[in-house]
């Protein structure tokens, strides 16, 4: 190899590679849709909010293909993944981080706000899962690293009064992570579940309960919370190992919050 080649591979492990990042308009999917590009992946921006998705693919340039996709809305998933195919060509990492966090007391019966974190969370997550698993499969048997990186929470493992239902899909997509690994392992595609603490992103701007957002206030206050960056660090790191290395779970915690 040389010297130019071994430069290449230290700076840009990313290079050749295609990812999708879903709940890139912000938060934990822009931050590593950047840091993938920076590292010589070529990157489909998933999201909603198409002013968003456009402004961050201006700042990557040729690295980034925004696409607007609602991974809530079957037919959308569908559009967007020809898109991506006829664009970019095979993927081979996913980044499954669309996500929302709803809270109240079970008791005040928001049944939207449940039936809206569980098609986001959880079966938004399954349905890019769906769309992007053959690319991981061909890609994986063509001989390549192939990656399903799921973004969960210490919120699949923890008890927090007034998250019940956005516990309930952290929980369901974490074991959905540990079960698809039996599966795809064997096949070469390396999956891994990322738990993170309380990281600052606009995530906890959803959050309209005055007795939640106290909570909240005084969690900000009381000790530093993880960024965005150091998720999106993790990320790139994990998918940037020999395709024989597979981190299944990782979490990620503020030092000081227990």
């Amino acid at each position: 190899m040389t010297v130019t080649a071994v430069q290449t591979a230290a700076t840009l492990p990313l290079t050749g590679r295609i990812a999708v990042v879903t709940g890139a308009s912000s938060g934990i999917g822009a931050a590593t849709a950047r840091l993938l590009a920076a590292r010589g992946a070529r990157v489909a921006l998933l999201a909603r909010r198409v002013d968003r998705l456009d402004g961050l693919a201006a700042e990557l340039g040729e690295a980034a293909l925004p696409v607007r996709v609602d991974v809530a809305d079957p037919a959308s998933v569908q559009e967007g993944t020809a898109l991506i195919t006829e664009r970019l060509g095979r993927v081979d990492l996913v980044v499954n981080n669309a996500g929302v966090m709803l809270a109240a007391p079970f008791a005040d019966r928001r049944t939207g706000d449940w039936q809206r974190m569980i098609d986001t969370n959880l079966t938004g997550a399954l349905r890019v899962v769906d769309a992007f698993l053959p690319d991981l499969l061909a890609a994986a048997a063509d001989g390549r690293t192939a990656d399903l990186v799921n973004i969960s929470s210490i919120a699949a493992h923890a008890v927090f009064p007034s998250f019940a239902v956005y516990c309930a899909t952290k929980a369901a997509l974490s074991h959905f992570s540990r079960n698809l690994r039996t599966e795809l392992g064997p096949r070469k595609v390396r999956v891994t579940s990322i738990e993170p603490g309380l990281v600052a992103t606009e995530l906890q701007g959803h959050l309209d309960h005055p007795d939640v957002n106290a909570v909240i206030d005084d969690w900000r206050k009381a000790f530093d919370w993880l960024s965005d960056a150091d998720l999106a660090e993790l990320i790139a790191f994990t998918v940037a190992r020999p395709r024989h290395v597979n981190f299944p779970q990782i979490v990620a915690m503020p030092t000081e919050q227990v």
